[in-house]
């Protein structure tokens, strides 16, 4: 990977990359941790931020996104077997694009006809 000036990269193969992302989920699984993004990337030795960049670079992206699929999935088992989702949901969201889904149903309706149905 040629260095475009800045901080030289610390993974200079996705199989480097792959191996601290196994190590990781090992350790978690051993010390019954739970997956998370920033528990990724304190074992990458990279911020959140960081762990995006590298995502955005072409031969990262499928490792990057197995690993934070790992813990999404992880995630998302935890909401139908726990009974506290409140952080689990907040993490879903801003990690993983999940949203609230709110329908809005059009009626159409006059005015008058309104008026009447909200009167009763």
């Amino acid at each position: 990977m040629e260095n475009k000036g800045g901080r030289p990269a610390k993974y200079k193969t996705k199989e480097e990359l792959q191996e601290k992302i196994d190590k990781y989920f090992k350790q978690c699984n051993e010390e019954k941790e739970p997956y998370t993004v920033t528990g990724l990337g304190l074992a990458l030795d990279m911020s959140r931020q960081d762990l995006i960049n590298y995502s955005n670079k072409e031969e990262f992206f499928d490792t990057i996104k197995k690993a934070k699929q790992k813990v999404e999935n992880y995630l998302e088992k935890r909401l139908i077997t726990d009974s506290s989702a409140t952080g689990i949901i907040f993490n879903l969201k801003n990690n993983y694009g999940w949203k609230d889904k709110q329908e809005n149903i059009n009626i159409e309706t006059n005015y008058e006809q309104y008026l009447k149905k909200v009167e009763r």
